[in-house]
């Protein structure tokens, strides 16, 4: 008797958890098809329409599209200087500007997309993933937030990036890239590095070394993409060759900076030959290398010493263009 009256407590109690269970299950939200379905993916046009769209009105007020100078500066930069800006290109440079002052918003579902999109296709995936977690660290952000790699540059970071995975001709190169940046030694966040392409992009075009090349297209958006990519394209070749690692990346990004404003035109030009040879299917013949063979810089052979013991360090941190010793900082100066 004493084992039945044993059993028939252990049933009550399995019966008492499997309520406990199911009434646990009725409080959880009920799951809708389209959370199920992974939401559509965002070309560039699409997401610039967006803001192109909407009342920027307030972020257009703190934007500084120019570098403001005063006095001889004023008259070199006038006589000297790359040609002004035409009058109906301002509206579409500030709107650059004002895409770089919004920050990245929960509640806007073409900012969700743009994210999306961006992980989706570099790691070739169906699904969404969550808004927060360690796996933006798998794309080259550096925490579970993007939100908070956005310092600077604003949406047009997302932008850029975006422009980079949706173009079909520069995603291969995009591809490339972003598998570099996963090397066990050569590695580095990828989207953080993005970001910093972007930067030096914002800088060119306020210190207005891009107007040229805008005025000859009467475009800027178009403009600066393309000089994104020349800038991203030039820092992986150099990445690759001289064997680049994390320890590197605040001198290498600035050499790049000096090196892409000094030359617009040069830059652009190499972006439009990889890409003919691509086209042409030999795309292969510009390899990295071509790099070594120029003249290293001052601070090369240095960085690369240097190099040697940061491999000794798994977990590096990356420096940003933003985060140089203070004697690093500041605007080119011309000379």
């Amino acid at each position: 008797a004493g084992g039945n009256q044993t059993k028939t407590e252990e049933v009550s109690l399995e019966v008492e958890r499997a309520q406990e269970e199911w009434d646990a299950l009725e409080s959880i939200q009920p799951v809708f098809a389209e959370d199920l379905t992974p939401s559509p993916l965002i070309s560039f046009n699409e997401a610039l329409q967006h803001f192109q769209t909407t009342d920027l009105g307030d972020l257009l007020k703190n934007i500084q599209p120019t570098i403001r100078r005063t006095g001889l500066a004023a008259i070199t930069h006038f006589l000297f200087g790359p040609p002004r800006l035409h009058k109906d290109l301002v509206e579409e440079r500030d709107l650059v500007f004002a895409i770089a002052q919004c920050s990245l918003d929960n509640g806007q579902s073409v900012h969700m997309r743009v994210l999306q999109t961006i992980y989706r296709k570099l790691t070739c995936t169906r699904a969404d993933c969550p808004r927060y977690g360690p796996h933006w660290e798998n794309v080259g952000f550096q925490g579970a937030d993007p939100a908070t790699d956005l310092r600077g540059t604003g949406f047009l970071g997302l932008m850029h990036t975006l422009y980079f995975v949706m173009d079909p001709e520069i995603l291969p190169l995009a591809r490339e890239i972003y598998k570099l940046s996963q090397h066990p030694v050569q590695n580095f966040p990828f989207c953080v590095m993005s970001i910093n392409m972007t930067r030096i992009a914002l800088h060119a075009l306020r210190e207005e070394v891009l107007s040229k090349e805008c005025n000859r297209r009467q475009q800027v958006v178009a403009v600066l993409n393309d000089f994104y990519v020349a800038t991203f394209l030039y820092l992986y070749q150099l990445w690759k060759s001289q064997q680049k690692t994390i320890s590197d990346s605040g001198y290498v990004l600035k050499e790049i900076e000096l090196f892409a404003k000094k030359n617009p035109k040069q830059i652009l030009k190499r972006l439009e030959g990889y890409l003919k040879e691509r086209r042409a299917g030999t795309g292969h013949r510009t390899s990295p290398d071509t790099l070594s063979h120029s003249n290293p810089s001052p601070g090369d052979t240095a960085s690369r010493a240097g190099s040697q013991g940061g491999k000794e360090d798994k977990e590096m941190n990356f420096t940003g263009v933003c985060e140089l010793p203070p004697e690093m900082e500041g605007e080119a100066r011309l000379i």
